[in-house]
């Protein structure tokens, strides 16, 4: 399988609702790396590395998120992948 990054930007009513620990949660069982982290705009920023397959099952969970999100938009920018994480990580 070939490797991807992307660099999502999530907005919606995605702070306070448990979303950066639940995308980490999503993140680690499909084997991704990476991190997310809360915005001061009040979105959610997120960096996956992974195969192709599990970045567009991370993507199109985001489209979602945890229950009590209200997702309005997902921006997802392909980037080149590097390799640079060991790990998923919430970041702050």
């Amino acid at each position: 399988m070939s490797k991807t990054r992307v660099h999502l930007y999530i907005s919606g009513r995605v702070q306070g609702v448990f979303f950066r620990a639940r995308t980490r949660d999503e993140a680690k069982q499909r084997g991704l790396t990476g991190w997310v982290k809360n915005r001061y705009d009040e979105r959610v920023e997120a960096v996956f590395e992974g195969d192709d397959e599990d970045i567009q099952s991370i993507i199109n969970w985001c489209r979602t998120g945890p229950p009590h999100a209200v997702v309005t938009n997902v921006s997802v920018e392909r980037e080149t992948y590097c390799g640079e994480f060991s790990d998923f990580t919430v970041r702050v």
